[in-house]
C-alpha cells in the first residue's frame, strides 16, 4: 500500500447516502487519491456502510482506524462515535470528545484537520444535511489552498448544510450532483 499524496474528503448527513453511493461506484478502477468520507449516523446501529458497499463495488472501502496509513486507491469511512482527524505523518486518529453541531463524527474535525496536513493537495466536498457541520470546515480548506466543492441546495435533498457552505466560504463551487458524479468518474484526469 502506498500512502497518499491527494486527499478527497465528502461530508454528508442526512439525504446524502445515494449520492455518495453513486460516487463510489463511478470510481474508476485504479485512483491516485485518498477518499475519506464523514456520514452522519448514529453509533447505537450497526449499519455496515463499509462492507456492503465494499463488497457489491468490489473496492477497498473499510472504516478508518486509529494510526491507519492513509493509502491511495482507498475509501475511508469515519467510523460511528468518533471524530476523525489526520495527523502530520499522513496516518488517521480518533477521537470521541463531545459531538459538534450535534454530530460525531463531525464534518468540520475532518476537514479542519486534512487541511492543515494536505494543504493545496485537498479537495472537500459538501453534501445534503440539515445541519451547519463541515461549513466551517470548507472554509479552513480554502484558506489552506484546497479545493471546495458544494452540492447545488436545489438538488440536495436537504439543503440546509449545502447552503451553509455556500455562506461560510469566499469563493464555493457550487456544482449539480451530475457535475460531481463526473468529478469522481474522471478522478485519474483531474491532474
Amino acid at each position: 500500500m502506498v500512502s497518499a499524496s491527494e486527499i478527497i474528503l465528502i461530508g454528508g448527513s442526512a439525504g446524502s447516502y445515494v449520492l455518495i453511493a453513486e460516487l463510489l461506484e463511478s470510481l474508476p478502477e485504479y485512483f491516485d487519491a485518498a477518499i475519506c468520507v464523514v456520514l452522519h449516523r448514529n453509533k447505537q446501529f450497526d449499519t455496515q456502510i463499509e462492507r456492503s458497499l465494499s463488497r457489491r463495488l468490489l473496492r477497498n472501502i473499510s472504516p478508518a482506524i486509529d494510526k491507519m496509513d492513509i493509502c491511495k486507491n482507498y475509501v475511508y469511512f469515519a467510523p460511528a462515535g468518533y471524530h476523525l482527524m489526520v495527523e502530520p505523518d499522513y496516518t488517521f486518529s480518533l477521537d470521541g470528545s463531545e459531538h459538534i453541531n450535534y454530530s460525531r463524527p463531525s464534518i468540520d474535525v475532518l476537514f479542519e484537520t486534512a487541511a492543515q496536513i494536505y494543504r493545496e493537495y485537498c479537495t472537500a466536498f459538501l453534501l445534503s444535511g440539515a445541519n451547519q457541520d463541515g461549513a466551517r470546515g470548507l472554509s479552513i480548506v480554502e484558506d489552506f489552498g484546497g479545493k471546495i466543492i458544494i452540492q447545488n441546495p436545489d438538488q440536495a435533498s436537504i439543503n440546509t448544510m449545502p447552503q451553509a457552505g455556500i455562506n461560510e466560504t469566499q469563493n464555493p463551487q457550487v456544482w449539480d450532483n451530475a457535475q460531481i458524479v463526473s468529478f469522481f468518474k474522471n478522478l485519474n484526469k483531474q491532474s
